[in-house]
């Protein structure tokens, strides 16, 4: 496969923008809803908010989740998805049975 084939791989360029540990965790957090960054950060408590920030700014980077901040006082900053991010959600759905299959495997083990 040459140089540009890999470029415009499909697969990479979705890996490019949903791999790592936290962000289908954060898409599915936001789902279609208006979220605000603290409520976020409550709904992931693993994250940290250093790294919870660094994802955030990467899909809105690659226009996957909207920024909204307002010019108040305590700042309050908003994210949704985009309409090109709710392309994601069947994604995670599919994730989601699968995850699914196997707790339910998992569960039968135990037994």
């Amino acid at each position: 496969m040459s140089t540009t084939e890999q470029e415009t791989c499909p697969v990479s360029e979705a890996l490019k923008i949903l791999g790592g540990k936290w962000r289908l965790q954060i898409i599915n957090e936001i789902g279609e809803n208006t979220i605000r960054f603290g409520v976020l950060k409550r709904s992931i408590p693993a994250i940290s908010e250093k790294m919870l920030i660094q994802e955030l700014k990467a899909l809105v980077a690659y226009e996957v989740v909207h920024r909204k901040a307002y010019n108040t006082i305590p700042p309050k900053v908003e994210y949704s998805i985009t309409t090109f991010g709710k392309g994601i959600f069947p994604i995670i759905e599919q994730i989601k049975v699968f995850g699914d299959s196997r707790v339910a495997k998992m569960a039968g083990k135990k037994s």
